[in-house]
């Protein structure tokens, strides 16, 4: 049996708190993904009133699933990875606690603003500058916490998922601060420190980066500690972890120029772009196969883990949607994608599938941790979870890149004499079906997550309340 420190204990509270919000903001930022693309078939379920407009509803989405539910993710996992693998507890459970409560104001302040119509007009910066000082607050805090936990850790090296999670809170500071430099004109306007070709060119270096360190380093670090925690094997290759890592980090801050293909940025600045998303095949696919090959030997728990299916498919998700963003960033196959649906299948299938199952995988295996439980609630609700959320990715994600393909080809297509073959209307009416078939498959995932709900709910009231976790010593063999 592993000794444990005579007197320190794990700071389980704010893991807790991050695990519960990450899936209530979950169903509250799906049930608003829903809800538009209903609007999408029905525009009149806007009913007439600005603040329920597609306009201003889709940018309460994006930032409730990727800053609310991915942000509460991270943020929990993080915080319980360095605390397991450094061997000691938070560096400040007064600065964890203002993390966590700080950030639940910043989507709260998010899902007020934005509604209203007070925003900055930029992807996944949207919110308005005092916001944007207490995201930056925040985040130090954030960093100082876990950067100070790894300081005072009991061993040597530095487990590889803390790599990644430590290259997600750093670059996100650097990328938010740079790109929400802006002049106050009030409490609810600003106008950026950039004009022109300069804005886009900074809004996506932030944007894409958003993508590659928020959505994609982030969530590798959680794939790192998971997938080996609930497989019971080693990585696959550590050598091939620490590749992985900085071959990622070196190449992702360049790739942001393919949103600006035929735009007014310079066209070197174009193929930079290009290039460098082409490059990010290699490492991407790498911890993939790093991941997938984590389970050489144990293929078999496969039958009977349905964590182990979020965590492996979410690493065939992640791997498609590498593969596939490559491809589009390349001129000619932009030149069709660019402004259709296409895009809206290619984010989907990697913010559905892999930042989605990653995140329920790991929180199904770290739930029953916290509250002293040996698994969820119900194991078979897990398994319903996962077969309607994987059809439910497969609807959309494919109606969409369907839908895509033929805009492109409408848009594009030419009678002999020049004119347009269709009508933009024409193009939207081709449309519609897969609008529908991409509602259903969205309601399939949300039943998922409202299934998830269910069971986390249980999960803790089944829960006895149980004493704190001790830190454990760590091995001899590791020191």
């Amino acid at each position: 049996m592993q000794a444990t420190h005579a007197s320190e204990t794990y700071n389980d509270r704010v893991v807790r708190q991050f695990a519960v919000m990450t899936v209530v903001w979950g169903l509250v930022g799906m049930t608003a993904g829903v809800w538009i693309a209903a609007q999408l078939l029905w525009p009149a379920l806007n009913f007439d009133v600005p603040w329920l407009g597609f306009g201003r509803l889709r940018p309460l989405h994006t930032n409730a699933v990727i800053f609310a539910f991915g942000g509460c993710a991270l943020m929990g996992t993080s915080f319980y990875v360095v605390q397991r693998t450094c061997h000691v507890r938070l560096f400040s459970d007064a600065l964890a606690a203002f993390v966590f409560w700080g950030w639940q104001l910043v989507i709260v302040l998010a899902a007020v603003t934005l509604p209203l119509g007070m925003t900055q007009g930029k992807e996944y910066a949207e919110l308005e500058w005092p916001i944007d000082i207490l995201i930056a607050l925040v985040w130090v805090a954030y960093a100082v916490v876990f950067f100070g936990t790894i300081v005072k850790r009991r061993v040597p090296h530095i487990f590889v998922a803390n790599w990644f999670y430590g290259a997600f809170i750093l670059t996100v500071a650097v990328l938010h601060i740079v790109n929400s430099a802006a002049m106050p004109a009030g409490w609810t306007k600003s106008y950026s420190a950039y004009a022109g070709a300069v804005d886009a060119m900074v809004q996506w270096w932030y944007g894409h980066n958003a993508v590659g360190f928020f959505l994609t380093a982030g969530f590798l670090g959680m794939m790192y500690y998971f997938v080996p925690k609930q497989a019971e094997r080693p990585i696959y290759s550590y050598r091939l972890s620490i590749v992985h890592f900085w071959a990622l980090i070196s190449i992702y801050m360049w790739a942001g120029p393919h949103h600006l293909h035929y735009t007014a940025l310079p066209d070197w600045a174009q193929s930079l772009g290009m290039v460098f998303s082409l490059m990010l095949l290699a490492p991407s696919w790498g911890g993939m196969i790093n991941g997938i090959m984590t389970l050489s030997g144990a293929w078999h728990k496969l039958r009977t883990d349905p964590i182990l299916k979020f965590l492996i498919v979410s690493l065939s998700f992640y791997g498609m949607s590498t593969f596939e963003g490559p491809m589009m960033s390349i001129k000619t196959v932009n030149a069709l994608s660019h402004y259709t649906d296409w895009t809206i299948g290619h984010v989907h299938s990697g913010a559905l599938g892999w930042v989605g199952f990653i995140t329920m995988g790991s929180l199904y295996a770290l739930i029953p941790r916290l509250y002293g439980q040996k698994e969820m609630w119900s194991v078979r609700l897990i398994e319903w979870h996962f077969w309607i959320a994987t059809i439910g990715i497969a609807a959309y994600a494919g109606s969409m890149w369907i839908s895509g393909v033929m805009q492109g080809l409408m848009w594009r297509a030419v009678n002999p004499d020049g004119t347009l073959t269709y009508t933009f209307i024409e193009s939207l009416k081709a449309t519609y079906p897969y609008y529908a078939i991409r509602l259903a498959g969205g309601l399939l995932y949300l039943i998922g997550m409202g299934m998830m709900a269910w069971n986390v709910y249980k999960t803790i009231q089944m829960a006895q309340k149980s004493a704190p976790t001790p830190v454990l010593l760590p091995d001899a063999s590791h020191l």
